[in-house]
């Protein structure tokens, strides 16, 4: 190790999304890593269950992102987004908008998922300013998680990504989430639920659909727990939209890039967005990047009501295409391509649904929910919401492995570099967890 860790109190590094007292109590400190394994700071070998937040499918420390992003940087280290560019981050979003549906052809660099979703409500607004229409409105979906920048905070279904926060946007209504307690360890989508879309039509008539500028969901809720849209639910989001003028809105910042066993949820379930948000896989979680793409409709739009000569969207980020985020997105999606991994994850996901569900008569599993290389094991509670998580996801640490939970809810996502003994290895260390549990 380059230092001692022992000799640095923890204080001054505020850590997101963490109990920090308990934290630098009994630390969690990685200090290697490398394809589907880490190494804590006490020697022990640590596999990673949820692909870091989701976002390494490809492994860690790849070493063909390694060696693009040093060669990048020593042709340049920075170069400014404004009013010039560079020709890596055209390269990255021509191979990115070629993954998409063909009438996705333009790509808007930001640095993070939270961004991509405040960058995609900016364009759902000048659209419709473009359009001469006054919608102010934007319907969300209970147990959303978009982001924790103050557009994605608004649009946040999960209340504690909220009640600290009071002064967010107004003018956003939800939707009711689509998990059904009466239907438990459903494997896929859900049969039942449909119905659930027509809480689009009921803001439409409650509100006027002339005031909803756009509907944002994730297709699959992720960070809350892994629920699955039942069979036609996003087709009946997609029809109310084109009735009404409403946009819809992906946010695909972890369904995107193969996890759910093709290139996005678009094409998993086979529905159209306007605008599609981005952000993890896209560089292997190498170095921070987040984008937006937005349809040709939405784009030209946009576009075409700016007097020649003017700047078209008054939007964007200073490291916005950063090189070296360009470079790590340029060698990702080339070893997306040649290591086959898309596929790799899609012939995956039935031996790996098969292992977590195998769980499902465990005593402290409640549900279980998953698709494609992703899966949620929803604990019984003890009576206090999410404190047998914590305890379970910092005692599966030192039984040797990572995986992100949320309230009670543990998120399994293998890398699509794992073999299926990484997978047995992984459910061995979850059971024993269990096992311990109280």
């Amino acid at each position: 190790m380059a230092y001692d860790v022992q000799s640095n109190s923890l204080e001054e590094f505020w850590i997101p999304f963490t109990d920090n007292r308990g934290f630098k109590k009994d630390p969690r400190l990685i200090t290697r890593a490398s394809g589907v394994y880490m190494t804590d700071h006490k020697g022990g070998t640590v596999i990673d269950g949820s692909s870091g937040l989701f976002c390494s499918p490809a492994g860690h420390s790849h070493p063909k992102i390694i060696e693009a992003v040093h060669a990048a940087m020593q042709d340049f280290t920075y170069v400014a987004p404004f009013g010039t560019g560079h020709p890596l981050s055209f390269a990255l979003a021509e191979r990115v908008a070629r993954l998409l549906p063909e009438d996705f052809n333009h790509i808007f660099f930001v640095n993070s998922g939270s961004e991509a979703i405040d960058t995609a409500l900016k364009m759902v607004m000048a659209y419709h300013s473009a359009r001469g229409n006054d919608r102010t409105r934007f319907v969300s979906r209970e147990r959303a998680y978009h982001g924790v920048n103050i557009g994605g905070v608004s649009l946040s279904g999960m209340v504690n990504n909220r009640k600290t926060f009071p002064s967010v946007m107004p003018n956003v209504v939800m939707m009711r989430h689509t998990w059904d307690e009466n239907e438990l360890f459903v494997r896929g989508q859900p049969e039942r639920g449909v119905e659930l879309a027509n809480d689009l039509q009921r803001m439409v008539e409650t509100y006027g659909g002339e005031t909803i500028a756009a509907c944002v969901v994730e297709p699959v809720a992720g960070s809350t727990g892994i629920l699955n849209p039942p069979k036609g639910y996003l087709e009946r989001l997609r029809q109310i939209c084109d009735e009404n003028g409403i946009l819809l809105v992906f946010d695909e910042v972890i369904t995107g890039f193969g996890r759910l066993g093709d290139k996005f949820a678009t094409d998993v379930f086979g529905v159209r967005p306007d605008i599609i948000t981005m952000a993890k896989a896209l560089t292997n979680g190498s170095i921070p990047m987040g984008a937006v793409a937005a349809s040709d409709k939405v784009h030209e739009v946009i576009m075409d009501q700016a007097a020649p000569g003017a700047i078209e969207f008054f939007h964007g980020y200073t490291y916005s295409g950063h090189p070296a985020a360009c470079a790590a997105g340029l060698a990702t999606m080339a070893i997306f391509e040649e290591e086959d991994l898309f596929k790799r994850a899609a012939d995956m996901s039935d031996y790996f649904l098969d292992s977590v569900f195998a769980l499902k008569d465990h005593p402290m599993v409640r549900d279980i929910r998953g698709i494609g290389l992703i899966a949620g094991v929803e604990l019984k509670s003890n009576g206090t919401p999410g404190q047998r998580g914590g305890t379970a996801q910092k005692d599966l640490f030192w039984n040797g492995m990572h995986v992100k939970f949320t309230g009670d809810t543990g998120i399994i996502a293998p890398m699509f570099i794992a073999e299926k003994s990484h997978i047995d290895e992984m459910m061995e260390k979850f059971k024993k967890t269990l096992d311990g549990l109280q």
